[in-house]
């Protein structure tokens, strides 16, 4: 389920960032950058917390 939340964070910050592009807003541009670094780490640290459950 946080896989899939993770996921569908990072494709809202891509799209974030596209749009940003395409309009010559940067600071959109940079927040959706923001958003998609912020949803691997949170993906990263549950994989970490998945492995140690094991």
């Amino acid at each position: 389920m946080d896989d899939a939340k993770h996921n569908a964070e990072k494709l809202v910050g891509k799209a974030k960032e596209h749009i940003g592009d395409a309009t010559d807003n940067e600071d959109l541009e940079a927040e959706g950058k923001l958003d998609q670094a912020k949803a691997s780490v949170k993906k990263v640290g549950d994989d970490v917390k998945d492995a140690f459950d094991k």
